[in-house]
């Protein structure tokens, strides 16, 4: 039978919606990549990285954000336990960045795409001038068709200067790329209503937007059996990557063909959905800011209007100041419940915002002497979390 023109125009709008070219941010969890703490997991990598090619091969983007590097260095310099030390940790991920790097290099290379190592403390996304340096990085590695292989540096990061977990790296690099898609593949099958190891009745959660408040209460349960991160992490890193439109699904790696499958649209995991239009990408890099240097309590009028209106932060909505900060760093504001509401960069230090706290704009030049601007912190440089 032939189709109707009618028919063969919604087939047309059908497989044009297939065929869409995305990008995709995939994170690939240190329990799934190093069996467990025992090296990489090199049968696990020929099964994944074929599928990434694959898409690549259709047009899409692809920046994978991997583990492994430490577990890899302790293998090749024969270690039977994880370091206590530091300096311990930083030499194995030292060495096992090559390692980590050659495994992606010698697969992706059998498929003729080349790869490339990004490493990142969170100094490289805090600093307004690196953040954009490893934007445009990224942007024209992808446009050259390569996969960079993105891993927080391990051989320089300290407790002070590290993300934490991969999870909230790839939140972040999903920011700084306008990701379509973050895959978190990790060694459960998604999200769970309760913990699985105590109730068997427990359901999987298939769709959820990533605002809704059950996730929280899901996750808690959960952390020890996904490795470092925890689901916690991966919830948190879920909103962060929705402050850029992106749709982030959690699941299991070890399932057959995962990548593949949900590439073609199959429901796997859990997919953590956003209705929130993108914020503008100087306001995710605000909100993604990990060095937040003081604190900023506001009343209840000003907690209001800057979550409901958009306005700017006065010196008179504030009532307590925490923090050693100067002019331009980045604060955070909290509501009268503690509760994070927003992030900004501030226009005075610590000791001028204790001396205008509570005061009128007017006020400012009696009180300091001059007065730089107006707001504490304006609009335009405040993101409503």
């Amino acid at each position: 039978m032939n189709s109707s023109p009618q028919n063969d125009q919604n087939n047309d709008s059908i497989a044009s919606e297939t065929a869409r070219i995305e990008r995709w941010v995939i994170k690939i969890g240190s329990a799934l990549i190093t069996n467990n703490g025992n090296a990489l997991a090199h049968t696990s990598l020929d099964k994944w990285i074929p599928q990434i090619a694959a898409l690549i091969k259709q047009g899409h983007e692809i920046v994978v954000v991997s583990s492994g590097a430490v577990a890899e260095g302790m293998r090749r310099l024969g270690w039977d336990k994880r370091p206590a030390s530091l300096h311990g940790l930083q030499s194995a991920a030292a060495v096992g960045q090559a390692g980590l790097m050659q495994s992606y290099q010698t697969r992706f290379a059998q498929h003729d795409i080349q790869t490339a190592q990004i490493l990142l403390v969170h100094d490289d996304l805090s600093s307004r001038t690196r953040y954009l340096n490893a934007r445009q990085t990224i942007n024209s590695l992808l446009a050259l068709g390569t996969v960079p292989i993105v891993n927080e540096n391990d051989t320089v990061a300290t407790d002070e200067i590290r993300f934490g977990d991969n999870d909230t790296l790839a939140g972040l690099v999903a920011n700084l790329v306008d990701a379509d898609k973050l895959l978190i593949l990790t060694d459960q099958e998604g999200v769970f209503d309760d913990d699985p190891r105590i109730n068997p009745k427990a359901q999987l959660i298939e769709c959820c937007p990533v605002t809704d408040k059950k996730l929280d209460q899901a996750a808690k349960g959960s952390g020890s059996l996904l490795g470092r991160g925890g689901m916690t992490t991966k919830i948190s890193a879920a909103r962060l990557a929705a402050r850029s439109g992106t749709t982030t699904v959690i699941a299991n790696g070890n399932q057959t063909n995962i990548i593949a499958r949900l590439a073609a649209g199959e429901s796997c995991g859990t997919q953590l959905t956003n209705t929130s239009k993108p914020i503008t990408a100087r306001k995710q890099w605000l909100a993604g800011g990990l060095q937040v240097k003081g604190q900023l309590c506001l009343d209840a009028g000003a907690a209001s209007a800057i979550k409901n209106t958009g306005v700017s932060l006065l010196p008179v909505g504030l009532t307590a100041s925490t923090g050693d900060f100067v002019r331009g760093d980045l604060v955070s504001c909290v509501d009268q419940q503690g509760n994070e509401i927003a992030r900004g960069l501030v226009n005075y230090n610590a000791e001028e915002t204790q001396r205008i706290m509570g005061r009128s704009s007017g006020a400012l030049p009696d009180i300091l002497g001059y007065a730089n601007d107006v707001e504490l912190i304006h609009r335009n440089d405040l993101v409503v979390l």
